[in-house]
């Protein structure tokens, strides 16, 4: 009686065994941090816990260029992960990366998954798929760029109403300085996409030609323009006093709108999870500024963020995990929660249907203020987004420059014609790689 009970707790334990070593593992590397990163941790456990033939193990890899540079790195030395969260401006590299990634579209219909490309927001996929209206890669965190504001701190400064125009905004910035903001008036956060990429579209200005590279990969730089030497030279005016005060590269100085050091700081919609958690004051998002003396502005936005793209050379049963996760991801209950309560924008029709439905936005303008900007106008060749090969290097050039110019090193305009020059190099670097 021993013996079978013995051998039937062996049976049991074996089959437990052989149960948890069937288990495919999905790697899934990102560059989420705060609230965000606690979103990505969730959604994993969820999906885990949803079944049992797979599971998704998420690794921090740093901010998103170093997360693109752990990627790319990793499928060079063979153990790329299965899943890699890239940011926007990296969709060319991983474009002109052939038998680096397995384009969406394909893996769903590998797996057998269900999958309606027509389903999502087009204003969010077109970015990320073919000129056929293929999907290259999976839309995760989607956001643009506002103006967030501390209506305490306005309130206190005499600033009656919130600013929507760059002039309006100097003001402000003015005022606020006057009354205690000794440090920062005004501010923003990642500076190229700020001040160059989002700067342009928002005012249907090129920033290169053959529609800002969605038209191909021969196109060269145009963000020298008049209206963008005005907007540097104007920042390069207030920056002397911290009417104006430059809060880097990235996102790594979004601290001092919560903090509320700065009380108008422009950066991603993306960061409303922690301005919820961490702010202690009255808040709201605007749109952001525009020129008024500039015809037709504003235009619309185009989109920041991140997607997921899979990497090459796994096994069909991975990818059959990837494609079950993607449909997890995909459901309208899941993109309407993680919207509502990340700040990211509903990557699907049906899940902004539903949020609308709802009355949430009534209740909650602030996740609507992204959605405004992208839909504001119909789309130009200015303004339907961008494609740059290299472009991760393209931003650090572009920093560069527009610090020298903050810093007094050369004028507005030498450095914008700079950065224009030195970017056209990288483009036409990143095309001789990639006709290869």
């Amino acid at each position: 009686m021993m013996k079978k009970s013995l051998l039937g707790a062996l049976a049991i334990g074996l089959a437990t065994s052989t149960s948890a070593f069937a288990q495919t593992e999905i790697q899934w590397w990102h560059a989420m941090t705060g609230a965000n990163n606690d979103v990505v941790n969730r959604l994993a456990d969820e999906f885990n816990k949803s079944q049992n033939e797979y599971k998704v193990v998420v690794s921090y890899k740093g901010q998103y260029a170093d997360t693109l540079n752990a990627g790319i790195a990793a499928f060079r030395a063979g153990n790329a992960p299965h899943i890699l969260q890239v940011f926007e401006v990296g969709t060319a590299t991983m474009m002109g990366a052939r038998g680096a990634i397995k384009p969406v579209y394909q893996l769903m219909a590998d797996a057998g998954e269900k999958f309606d490309p027509q389903a999502y927001l087009p204003a969010i996929t077109g970015y990320y798929s073919t000129a056929k209206g293929e999907m290259l890669s999976f839309p995760f965190n989607s956001s643009s760029m506002v103006m967030w504001i501390n209506k305490d701190e306005l309130k206190k400064a005499g600033v009656n109403e919130i600013p929507k125009t760059w002039p309006q905004v100097f003001e402000a910035g003015k005022k606020l300085k006057a009354a205690g903001h000794d440090t920062c008036g005004f501010s923003n956060a990642w500076a190229p996409w700020a001040n160059v990429e989002q700067f342009s579209a928002w005012h249907n200005i090129p920033m290169a030609t053959k529609a800002n590279g969605l038209d191909g990969f021969d196109t060269e730089m145009k963000f020298n323009s008049p209206a963008h030497v005005k907007h540097l030279q104007n920042l390069v005016d207030l920056q002397k006093d911290k009417t104006y005060d430059y809060s880097g590269r990235d996102s790594k100085s979004e601290g001092r709108f919560t903090s509320g050091e700065c009380a108008i700081f422009l950066t991603s919609s993306g960061f409303y999870g922690n301005v919820k958690a961490n702010a202690k004051f009255d808040f709201t998002s605007v749109p952001m500024p525009y020129y008024p003396d500039i015809q037709g502005a504003p235009q619309n936005s185009i989109i920041g963020g991140a997607s997921l793209w899979v990497m090459g050379g796994k096994s069909a049963a991975e990818y059959k995990g990837v494609a079950k996760f993607f449909t997890f991801l995909s459901d309208t209950d899941r993109q309407a929660k993680l919207h509502q309560e990340s700040g990211y924008l509903p990557i699907t029709k049906a899940a902004y249907e539903k949020t609308k439905a709802s009355g949430f936005y009534e209740k909650n303008p602030v996740l609507q203020t992204p959605l405004l900007e992208l839909t504001n106008k119909e789309p130009t060749e200015n303004s339907r987004g961008l494609r740059f090969g290299n472009m991760v290097q393209i931003r650090d050039v572009v920093s560069e420059e527009i610090e020298a110019a903050l810093a007094g090193q050369k004028p507005a305009k030498d450095a914008l014609d700079s950065a224009v020059t030195r970017s056209n190099q990288i483009l036409r670097q990143f095309e001789r790689s990639v006709s290869r």
